[in-house]
């Protein structure tokens, strides 16, 4: 009889040996610098995560962009603001840029700095002197030119709102040139300079007008310019009438404060525009927005209103491919999945935490494909009844409240390997702090557990999908095994068409270099 333990030893010994120590002090498989630039940018917020505080994080990402081609961090920045919707590392690359590769940073730029928050975080990266300079310098503070130069009035207005720097800021740095007596007023207006009163915009000229006699009609301005007036309850029902999608998301208990849901007309209103399909699509709504939502909630807040957030979570997640065969989704539920997703940021720290969203997208692709196996684990894999009939929000709830101990990444395959389970996809969603499981020397015992399975499952494929930016894994990238980062649609994008057509199927960071400057 042959020795299976005896080719169990050899199978092991072929498997590539971890050599690096992982935050958490565990064995760990380095990323490519490329893999580990693209991780950070997906999930990557510049602020403290469970086992990194913001510095270490930046540094980081200024280390991984300095090893990578100029154009590939062009890319990237354009992918993690169009695809992962990021804000800030996007606009850290580009501002990178400024010191490296000026052809890469004008093609790139326009299709990153999208709206007036981006710009105004460019600036404020390159002139931090964190990048090796503290000066806009003659090509950036030409793009940052025509960027205001071609924005609609509209948007002008939009990016007027907000600090650090402010909208006037920017332009006493750069002195656009206006094209007409209406822009000269408008950026006048916006650096509170004189200007002319009767070449304002409509807009802005009815706002003037209101700040003298809020008892007028509302002028169309984005929700921020009326916050420290004094209004009735009446112009705060207005406001929420013609709020838009993110703005009402974002509200809703500033809204409840000012009797706006006192009127039930209104009410059904918002609560359907809350869960129109298109209004979710054009407002680029991730579904940890809406978790975020959900848990911030008040008791003003009425039922409808709550429901229409699970509504839209429904919608919102309903880009979830279609899976064949037996798929397996192992979720991380460990003590450091707790952290904030976006990680530690004072007074504005997310009540959404990585154990929230990996449930999340655990429950999404089981509401896809009913028959999905869903493990939760930290050192073990954990029991779990998940209803099919409840709601994505409520089944992510549940599953999040599983666990919080240790982290053993291969601890739902030892599971599967010990019961002799048929897989074609695992899918693990983790922030790869794996520990309790890695201390010896040799391969990790995540891989060791995979050739398991793949040896009794030979076209088994595995996804790894992590929250956190790290510069380790738990796995070895291989035809077989798929790295993702990231908490955005473009996470399911990749993931279908890897488990559509495996490897010929265009890698992560393949779709990345794809990207046309």
């Amino acid at each position: 009889m042959a020795n299976f333990k005896m080719f169990e030893s050899i199978r092991g010994a072929l498997l590539k040996p971890a050599t690096m120590r992982n935050e958490a002090g565990g064995l760990a498989y380095v990323r490519s610098p490329d893999t580990a630039l693209a991780l950070y940018a997906a999930t990557g917020c510049l602020n403290g995560t469970f086992y990194a505080d913001d510095e270490t994080q930046l540094q980081r990402v200024l280390q991984l962009a300095g090893e990578a081609s100029a154009e590939f961090v062009a890319k990237t920045a354009i992918y993690a603001r169009q695809k992962a919707h990021m804000k800030d590392v996007p606009a850290l690359l580009l501002a990178t840029l400024t010191m490296r590769n000026g052809d890469a940073l004008e093609r790139a730029f326009a299709k990153v700095i999208d709206n007036g928050r981006m710009l105004r975080n460019f600036v404020q990266i390159v002139r931090s002197g964190r990048i090796g300079r503290k000066s806009l310098g003659s090509q950036p503070k030409r793009l940052v030119q025509r960027w205001l130069e071609q924005a609609s009035v509209d948007a002008i207005i939009a990016a007027a709102v907000g600090q650090a720097p402010s909208l006037g800021d920017v332009i006493k740095m750069v002195h656009p040139k206006p094209v007409d007596a209406q822009r000269a007023a408008l950026y006048a207006w916006v650096i509170d300079k004189p200007y002319s009163a009767d070449a304002l915009p409509a807009k802005l000229q009815a706002y003037e007008a209101f700040k003298r006699n809020v008892d007028q009609e509302l002028p169309d301005l984005p929700f921020q310019y009326f916050s420290a007036l004094q209004l009735d309850a009446a112009q705060w029902k207005m406001i929420a009438a013609n709020a838009s999608w993110q703005t009402l998301r974002m509200n809703l208990n500033v809204f409840a404060r000012h009797a706006v849901f006192e009127d039930e007309e209104l009410t059904k209103v918002l609560a359907a525009r809350l869960c129109d399909p298109q209004r979710i699509e054009r407002a680029r709504v991730l579904p940890y927005q809406l978790m975020t939502a959900f848990f911030a909630v008040g008791p003003k807040v009425p039922e409808s209103i709550k429901q229409a957030l699970q509504d839209a979570m429904e919608i919102a997640t309903r880009n979830v491919p279609v899976l064949t065969g037996n798929v397996v989704v192992a979720v991380d539920v460990s003590g450091s999945m707790r952290s904030p997703v976006t990680g530690f940021r004072k007074g504005a720290t997310s009540v959404v935490r990585c154990v929230d969203v990996a449930a999340l997208i655990a429950v999404s692709l089981r509401r896809a494909n009913p028959a999905t196996q869903v493990l939760p684990f930290d050192t073990c894999v954990h029991a779990t009844s998940l209803k099919p009939d409840a709601s994505v929000m409520a089944q992510a709830a549940e599953l999040a409240n599983t666990g919080g101990g240790g982290t053993s990444v291969s601890a739902p395959l030892a599971a599967i390997n010990a019961g002799k389970q048929k897989v074609d996809l695992l899918v693990v969603v983790s922030d790869n702090a794996s520990w309790k499981d890695t201390r010896s020397g040799g391969a990790t015992q995540t891989m060791q557990e995979w050739a398991r399975i793949r040896a009794r499952c030979p076209m088994a494929r595995m996804i790894c999908i992590d929250l956190q930016p790290t510069a380790t894994s738990q796995t070895v990238e291989s035809p077989d095994v798929l790295h993702i980062g990231g908490f955005s649609d473009a996470v399911f994008e990749v993931l279908a068409g890897y488990a559509a057509h495996g490897e010929t199927a265009p890698r992560w960071v393949e779709q990345i270099e794809a990207i046309a400057l």
